[in-house]
């Protein structure tokens, strides 16, 4: 997936929480980086699904990081 940790990055930094509106720009900025995003609105919902899930583990181990 290219672009990926950055744009996790990019969210974090930006303040965003880890939910549905999250989900749609993580596959926005995604796309902008020439991935595949899945046509099929059930794909895309599991898309979205794992790409938030992702997010959501990107922010505890950046909250980890702040705690040590």
């Amino acid at each position: 997936m290219f672009g990926l940790d950055e744009t996790l990055a990019e969210l974090f930094s930006e303040g965003w929480q880890a939910n549905d509106e999250a989900a749609a720009e993580i596959i926005k900025r995604l796309g902008a980086h020439k991935n595949y995003i899945p046509a099929s609105e059930r794909a895309h919902k599991e898309y979205a699904y794992i790409l938030l899930k992702e997010y959501k583990k990107y922010i505890k181990v950046q909250a980890a990081k702040k705690k040590q």
